[in-house]
């Protein structure tokens, strides 16, 4: 089941609170996409990273709408769960 992003907060060090449709809510941390480049390089200005909205025709945190990250990512990392199994190949 995918759930959508209602709400999320910056606590800092690139960290987001991310609140679900469930009512679960936890902290993903960003600071591991730093590293990835591409589209991710654009997190190095944390001014850029803060500017971050909850798209809720989409459900999705998105920067922009340059970069988003799929909702099932934010939920399985926030709530320390399991990625659905069709994701499981794509971490």
């Amino acid at each position: 089941m995918i759930h959508d992003v209602i709400s999320a907060n910056y606590k800092g060090d690139y960290k987001i609170e991310v609140q679900f449709d469930d009512g679960k809510k936890g902290i993903v941390d960003f600071s591991k996409y730093l590293g990835k480049g591409g589209v991710f390089e654009r997190f190095h200005d944390i001014d850029f990273f803060r500017r971050f909205e909850v798209n809720p025709e989409l459900g999705i945190l998105s920067w922009q709408n340059e970069i988003d990250i799929a909702p099932e990512t934010l939920y399985a990392e926030a709530t320390h769960s399991s990625l659905p199994d069709w994701m499981e190949g794509n971490r």
